[in-house]
């Protein structure tokens, strides 16, 4: 079995076949993972914040925590680690944890909109999402051929 490369909560991870990647207990932050099929080489990130314009530089201290900074900042890295060929996309996560009827505390729907917006800013297709709902999830992407396995809690794994 491949060694796991894990993204914790606001990090993301760069490996290459034969690592896998792994993003664990996703509630409404956001796994990220994005690929380059020609040199099998990615990254994870585990979103926790939809973006950072609500706060001065100064109170960012961890870029990686959202998702309009840690994208572009992955992608910048994966570049300088050798992925060349294109890239794509697939997100998981983003579900409504607790109860509420505001928009503005749905921070998974937040959350996936703003990878949405940020991985199209950045020309990058999502090629398949698990995301919403109620449920937690873990998401692990094998690096040799990009499947990805996204376990729901209490309801089993599907590949995406």
């Amino acid at each position: 079995m491949a060694e796991q490369l894990h993204a914790g909560i606001a990090e993301y991870k760069i490996g290459q076949e034969p690592f896998t990647l792994a993003a664990l207990g996703l509630g409404s932050c956001v796994a990220t993972v994005i690929y380059d099929a020609q040199h099998h080489i990615g990254g994870i990130s585990h979103i926790m914040l939809p973006d950072s314009t609500a706060f001065s530089a100064a109170q960012i201290t961890n870029p990686a925590k959202f998702a309009n900074l840690a994208l572009p900042q992955m992608v910048t890295e994966l570049r300088a680690a050798g992925a060349t060929g294109p890239l794509t996309a697939k997100i998981a996560g983003g579900a409504q944890m607790f109860k509420t009827t505001s928009k503005q505390l749905n921070i998974g729907q937040r959350n996936i909109m703003a990878v949405q917006a940020t991985l199209a800013e950045l020309a990058i297709p999502i090629i398949a999402q698990h995301v919403g709902g109620t449920q937690g999830r873990t998401m692990i992407v094998d690096l040799a051929d990009f499947s990805t396995m996204i376990r729901i809690v209490h309801e089993g794994s599907i590949y995406i």
